[in-house]
């Protein structure tokens, strides 16, 4: 899964640069969200079917709160120890790990409250964080558990990654994976403006 998640981006890259003209860009952005929702479609279809991962995850009750919250937590304190290799503000390292995976949000925000350059940084900071998870999300299951696949997509674990996550763990971590990536999404436009009010 990670040589063909890998390969597939180098493709796509290649193809952008030597293949795709420029003015098909809108086209292809069309394409990628209904692929998209057709993933999440049918990754819905597999949770709804699978009854005993929503008692499972009932079971659990409160406690699958503190996923998001570490998942939060960890990328801010991630965040704030690159400050030690970067040469920039606390504040400003912060919103863009603030950002949570969330690129398209976290660039626009950040550049239209603080700068446009910092807005460029953060959009690129998130979406190598999202092409990471993809890499990452089946590592990590194999050494670490099923839970700690929900971690490295951060907010997209209820839309772009959620598609890996469920086929790499199971109907009952792709909840809590959805679940997750909701609260994360709902948190990233208080918690970005917060930071650079600092």
């Amino acid at each position: 899964m990670v040589y063909l998640i890998i390969g597939a981006v180098l493709v796509g890259i290649l193809t952008g640069l030597y293949i795709v003209p420029a003015a098909a860009a809108q086209l292809l952005d069309t394409i990628v969200t209904w692929a998209l929702a057709l993933m999440v479609f049918g990754v819905g279809i597999e949770i709804g079917r699978n009854r005993k991962a929503f008692h499972g995850l009932k079971a659990l009750g409160w406690r699958v709160l503190l996923v998001p919250f570490a998942i939060a937590a960890g990328s801010l304190i991630g965040a704030a120890g690159a400050t030690v290799v970067l040469d920039m503000p606390l504040k400003e390292v912060m919103a863009v790990g603030a950002g949570l995976g969330w690129y398209s949000l976290s660039g626009v925000l950040i550049a239209q409250l603080y700068s446009v350059e910092l807005g460029a940084i953060a959009f690129l900071a998130n979406v190598f964080r999202e092409m990471l998870a993809f890499i990452l999300i089946p590592v990590l299951v194999g050494y670490v558990g099923k839970l700690a696949a929900i971690a490295p997509g951060g907010a997209t674990t209820m839309d772009s990654t959620l598609p890996l996550i469920t086929k790499v763990t199971d109907s009952q971590t792709a909840l809590i994976a959805v679940m997750s990536g909701f609260v994360l999404t709902a948190f990233i436009p208080f918690l970005i403006p917060f930071l650079l009010a600092l």
